[in-house]
Formats: structure tokens, C-alpha cells, sequence
């Protein structure tokens, strides 16, 4: 494939390139169910359940989609992406559909829940893996940080499509919704050629996977905890919400972020990838700009403060898949795009946890949370990008 000029390099270099149109909006939709099934589920759940057994519900798909992201993504590594995404598109529809079966049934609801959670395609991976084969060499690290943009319109629009769905039909029907968007958009993405003639790299397997990289273990539990500084602020936003005495502005707050956070990605498309010592830098960026949160000034001034901790995310995230492409292990790609999400959704999760408590605390206490776990973060990014070889199963890993 030829290099694109640098000047194209950005968003319209990466979206005149045959078939990323169609690559990136059917991830796009096949991908909704991660901002819409959680809701759904509370919904269904609350129907005819407290909120704790709800909760936990939703715990229950949550942890599915941890352990079975890496699990089918080593198999895509291993074989190719069809099939797998075909197989786990159809176990997570049969998890939706007897979880919908089940209204009062905690126990059934849960085993739905889990099947459809640990057959979640892994979309995501499969695309970050494509960017290489569907783009020129130049403008892949645009193409990471584009999908990393687009994909906060997922965050926004999921919920609306669960609404939308349970004011229609009922909350089964925001299950359904979910189950169809997933199908729909795997059954168009596997319709690009390059999905369908991409193959793994023939590797010797390691049981440790891309994870035997000692640097690319260190990275993953860096993002870990900038996931927890990410997963903490709607937390802390519901209670600044409530303090404010409007628990609504919560919604439209957290919308301000992921505005900020889809032109960060936009204007970060346009920048020069960088070497590995960016990551670091980039983090620390990152975790200054949740710093100016501890004011917890009035509402205008919150908004402005969220747009502009939301713009560095996606810098971030994209040195990061970088930097994973370069430090897997031949033939683990997909696995450790994998594992970053695992580790997102994971550090994710513990931040709210943590958050909440904090928040009970003062409002201010809980926003401290975002920039103590995401100077952590960058301790692990240095580390990762550190000269020294930390490799737990293979002394050479890819550089």
C-alpha cells in the first residue's frame, strides 16, 4: 500500500481508504451493546428484582465480557476472525434471549447474562488489528486514535437505543435491541475482504500469551488504572449531581466529557505517531488535567473543566495500542488489544467501586480519586517503555 503525503495524514486520509467506512460503522453498531446491554439489563432486572440483585446482574455480564474477551481473541490470533466473531455473536444471542425468558428468575437471568458477556464478539480487537492491513503505514497510529473518538458516540447513543427500545416494546426489548445490534454489526463487518482474508501471524504459542512480554504485562496494568480514574467520575458526578440538587445533570456532565474526549481524539488524529517515550507523557498530561476537578466549581465551569479532562483519552489510549503492537509477541496481537480492554473494563469498575465511598466522604474527596490512580498509571507507563528487559517467557520481545 502506498504512504499516504504527510500532509493527508488525519481522519479523511483514514476514511478515504477502501472499506474503513464500512469496517467503522459496522464496529460501531455491532459494538452499541457495550453502552446499551448494562442498562438494558438493570431495567429488565428491576422490573421484577431490587436494585442490588439487578446490580449484581450487571455485574454478572460485566465480568463475562473480562474473561472472555481474551479468551476469543487468542483464538482469533490463533485462527481467523469470521469465525469466531460468527460463533460468539451467536452464544451471546442465546445468552440475551434466555435472559429476556427469564423475568423473576434471578439465577436463569444470571446464567443469560454471563453467556452473553463471555460471547461478546471481540469487534474491537479485531479492528485494531485490521488498521495496519486497511490503511498506509503513516497514518495507522490516525486510524487508532479515529476508532478510539468515534467509538465515545457509542457511550452516548447505547443508552438512548435501551430507552428507546423499552418505551417501544418493553424491557425485554431492550435485551432483544442489543442482541440484533451485535448480530447486524457482525454480520457486516465480516463482509469487508480484509476481515475475511486476515490471518495471525504462525507463531510458537505461549501459554502466558502476549502477557509473557514483561513490558506489555506492565503496560496493561498501567491502563488498568487509568481506566480507574476514567470509571470513577460518573460516580462522583451522580453525587455532585445530587449535591447540586439536580441528579440529571449527571447525564449531560458526563456527555461533556465524552465531547471532550471525541475532539481530542479528532485533533489527535492529525499528530505524528511518535516513539514509545511519548506514552509516558501523554499519561502524564492525562492525569493533570483531572487535577482542576477538585475545585468543584459551578455548573458552566464543571462543564468546561469535564471537555477538557476528556480531550487527552484517546492521545493516550492510541500510544497505547501502539505501543501494544509493538511489544506483543509475534502472532498476539489481537489477544493484547484484548487484555487493554480487559484491563480498561476492569480498572473501570474498581474506580467506581472506590469512588463511591470517597464521594459519601465530600465530593472533593471523590474526585481526588482520578489523579492519584492515573499518577500510578504513569509510573507503569514509564516502566513499560523502559529500556530494561522485563520479558517473563520470551527474553526478545518485538520491539
Amino acid at each position: 500500500m502506498s504512504t499516504t503525503p504527510a500532509e493527508r495524514i488525519g481522519a479523511r486520509a483514514v476514511l478515504r481508504q477502501p472499506y474503513v467506512p464500512l469496517v467503522l460503522t459496522a464496529s460501531q453498531v455491532g459494538r452499541l451493546p457495550l453502552a446499551a446491554s448494562p442498562l438494558a439489563l438493570l431495567l429488565f432486572a428491576r422490573d421484577s428484582l431490587s436494585l442490588a440483585v439487578a446490580g449484581a446482574l450487571v455485574a454478572v455480564f460485566t465480568a463475562g465480557m473480562a474473561v472472555g474477551a481474551p479468551v476469543l481473541a487468542r483464538a482469533v490470533d490463533r485462527w481467523r476472525q469470521p469465525p469466531v466473531l460468527y460463533g460468539s455473536a451467536a452464544l451471546s444471542t442465546i445468552g440475551y434471549l434466555i435472559a429476556a425468558s427469564a423475568p423473576g428468575r434471578p439465577l436463569v437471568i444470571a446464567a443469560g447474562a454471563a453467556l452473553a458477556g463471555l460471547g461478546t464478539p471481540p469487534m474491537e480487537a479485531c479492528l485494531r488489528a485490521l488498521w495496519p492491513t486497511l490503511v498506509p503505514p503513516n497514518t495507522v497510529h490516525a486510524a487508532y486514535a479515529l476508532d478510539i473518538a468515534v467509538q465515545e458516540v457509542i457511550f452516548v447513543t447505547g443508552p438512548l437505543v435501551t430507552l428507546g427500545a423499552v418505551a417501544v416494546g418493553g424491557t425485554s426489548a431492550g435485551l432483544y435491541a442489543a442482541a440484533a445490534l451485535q448480530l447486524i454489526g457482525v454480520i457486516a463487518f465480516v463482509r469487508a475482504p480484509a476481515v475475511r482474508e486476515w490471518r495471525g501471524t504462525p507463531a510458537r504459542r505461549h501459554w502466558a500469551g502476549p502477557l509473557r512480554s514483561g513490558r506489555l504485562a506492565t503496560m496493561v496494568g498501567g491502563v488498568a488504572f487509568v481506566g480507574a480514574a476514567v470509571g470513577s467520575i460518573p460516580v462522583v458526578l451522580t453525587g455532585y449531581a445530587e449535591a447540586a440538587g439536580d441528579r440529571s445533570l449527571s447525564g449531560w456532565l458526563l456527555a461533556a466529557q465524552a465531547g471532550g474526549a471525541l475532539v481530542g481524539g479528532l485533533i489527535y488524529t492529525r499528530a505524528t505517531p511518535g516513539g514509545p517515550r511519548r506514552l509516558p507523557v501523554l499519561t502524564a498530561i492525562f492525569t493533570v488535567g483531572y487535577l482542576p476537578l477538585l475545585i468543584a466549581p459551578g455548573t458552566a465551569a464543571m462543564t468546561v473543566l469535564l471537555i477538557l479532562s476528556g480531550l487527552m483519552l484517546p492521545p493516550v489510549l492510541t500510544a497505547v495500542f501502539l505501543a501494544a503492537d509493538r511489544l506483543a509477541p509475534p502472532g498476539t496481537a489481537v489477544e493484547a488489544f484484548a487484555w487493554i480492554m480487559t484491563a480498561f473494563s476492569v480498572g473501570s469498575a474498581l474506580g467506581a467501586a472506590v469512588a463511591g465511598p470517597l464521594t459519601d466522604v465530600g465530593v472533593r474527596w471523590g474526585f481526588a480519586l482520578a489523579p492519584v490512580v492515573a499518577a500510578v498509571a504513569i509510573v507503569a507507563m514509564i516502566a513499560a517503555t523502559s529500556p530494561n528487559p522485563p520479558a517473563l517467557g520470551d527474553p526478545h520481545p518485538k520491539q
